[in-house]
Order: structure tokens, then C-alpha cells, then sequence
């Protein structure tokens, strides 16, 4: 299923304002401290930066991969991959090992063909266009639920970059600024988007971007 997915570019004021509004009218993330938890992911690309240049072009209809878990908890990992058409996107899941996220990363792949359909098809994307692990993304988030048109507000920040891929799953890796990034509020629904999620995420002078972490993180490697 698709959702509609807004992303617009806030600054430190408005981060206080978004707060109060949605902490009143919708209930934080379970699985955060106040909603609040660090995302840790780690993005694929070519030799030649395909999902990197389809998206600074602009092409209405991409893809991407990614292996992502919160916090530090390794428990929770799955390998996703992420579709856009448009304004829509749609993300497919499946849950992978620390183990067989290490293996990847060692490039020791067999364990892919048999692991379930989206790690089999990244194994022939990455057999046949090269599609390589190029950057980790860290950022902080803080998620608002409201159960009317299933929407979920995010506010993320501090957003940083990782290019020592091969420490994915290490905590303590070096991360850099993601050069002048700023906090992102993302709104993603299902078919409506109530009044009065609109009206709280309202902000004058803000419009729906077509930002990305992960091309920011790009900015070095």
C-alpha cells in the first residue's frame, strides 16, 4: 500500500512550537523514551551514485535499499527497501540478523538466496548492478501517532554521517555533521490527513520539501 509522505524543513523555534501542538492531540511512539529513540540506517548505491542522481534529478519513480535498527538495539534489524511515485511511497520490510548484516558487510553473500525475497533480490541487484553499502545515517526522532487516516508525524534532528560502512552495527563509529542539515518534519497518511493534524502541523512559512537525509549525508563520500 502506498502512503502519502510530506517532508518540510523546520528550524530550532519551530521544533518547540510542534511539540506542544502534537504532544495535545496525539500519542508519542511506544517505542521511545517520550517518542523519542535514535534511527540508525545504512543506505545502498552503484559505483556510478544511481539512487543518489534519480534523486537530486528528480525522477518521480525510484527506489532504494537500506538496512536500519534504533537505538542500539540489534534485536530490531530489518533490511527495507523504499519505493516513491511521486509524493507516495511505500516501504517493504523483513527482519535480518546482526549475523548476517555482519556477513554482508564481509561480503559473504550465499546467505541472501535463501533468507526471504527482499534480501534475494538485493543479492541479485547487488550481483548485477554493483549496489554496494555508501553511507550511514544517524539522526534522532520523535514520533506523534494519530489513528484517524493512520498518520504519523516525525520530527528528526541532528543528523549526522557515517562512512566507514563496514561499522554499521557499531555504536561508537565516527560521525560528522551532515554539513548545515536541518531538523525535518515528516507527515505520512494513508488516504486523508485530518484537520486537525493539518492544522497543528501548520507552520508560516514552511512548505513540503524534497529533502533527504540521505543525499545530505552524501555531501562528503
Amino acid at each position: 500500500m502506498y502512503r502519502q509522505e510530506w517532508k518540510i524543513e523546520i528550524d530550532p523555534g519551530d521544533l518547540w512550537e510542534l511539540r506542544q501542538r502534537l504532544s495535545q492531540i496525539c500519542r508519542p511512539d511506544p517505542h521511545g523514551k517520550n517518542g523519542a529513540y535514535q534511527v540508525r540506517s545504512l543506505y545502498f548505491d552503484t559505483p556510478e551514485d544511481a539512487a543518489l542522481w534519480e534523486k537530486l534529478d528528480g525522477v518521480n519513480r525510484r527506489e532504494k535499499f537500506r538496512l536500519r535498527y534504533y537505538g542500539q538495539d540489534l534485536s530490531f534489524l530489518h533490511l527495507e527497501k523504499k519505493e516513491k511515485i511521486g509524493g507516495l511511497c511505500r516501504k517493504t520490510q523483513e527482519p535480518v540478523t546482526a549475523r548476517q548484516v555482519q556477513c554482508l558487510l564481509s561480503g559473504k553473500w550465499d546467505w541472501m538466496l535463501s533468507a526471504g525475497e527482499l534480501s534475494a533480490e538485493l543479492y541479485s541487484k547487488m550481483a548485477a548492478s554493483l549496489l554496494r553499502p555508501k553511507v550511514r545515517v544517524d539522526y534522532t526522532r520523535e514520533a506523534f501517532l494519530y489513528p484517524a487516516g493512520n498518520v504519523r508525524v516525525t520530527l528528526d534532528t541532528g543528523i549526522r554521517a557515517c562512512y566507514e560502512t563496514d561499522r554499521f552495527l557499531d555504536p561508537a563509529a565516527v560521525t560528522l555533521p551532515a554539513g548545515d542539515a536541518p531538523a525535518l518534519m515528516e507527515i505520512k497518511f494513508d488516504a486523508f490527513l485530518p484537520d486537525i493534524i493539518r492544522d497543528a502541523a501548520a507552520l508560516t512559512g514552511r512548505r513540503a520539501s524534497a529533502f533527504s537525509k540521505c543525499a545530505q549525508c552524501r555531501i562528503y563520500g
